[in-house]
């Protein structure tokens, strides 16, 4: 996915910073990290809080497969609910809590 794209994503929460990692892409907010790309994904942070609005949502939470000998481990990242990916609006309230939880993994 191309920088331009992921950044229209996350318009309506303000300007993002894209850095590559792992393979994808870090995406950043006021220097938080909200999200990922992964295989041509995003991925958006979530914590204890708000992890069951995205698993109401029907969002999936990743799992990393990591290196041989290692078990898969989930990580605090769940992809965007379908009904947001069309709609802008929506889109900024995924991305407000992504940033949240960002906000509060902080503290």
């Amino acid at each position: 996915m191309q920088d331009a794209d992921i950044a229209e994503l996350f318009h309506g929460l303000g300007p993002v910073t894209i850095k590559r990692m792992f393979g994808g892409k870090g995406v950043y907010h006021n220097g938080l990290i909200v999200g990922l790309e992964v295989d041509g994904e995003i991925l958006l942070k979530a914590d204890q809080e708000s992890a069951v609005d995205f698993a109401a949502a029907g969002s999936r939470q990743w799992i990393y497969d990591g290196q041989k000998n290692r078990k898969p481990t989930a990580m605090p990242y769940w992809s965007i609910p379908v009904s947001a990916v069309d709609d802008p609006e929506e889109m900024v309230v995924w991305t407000k809590k992504a940033y949240e939880a960002a906000l509060r993994a902080r503290k």
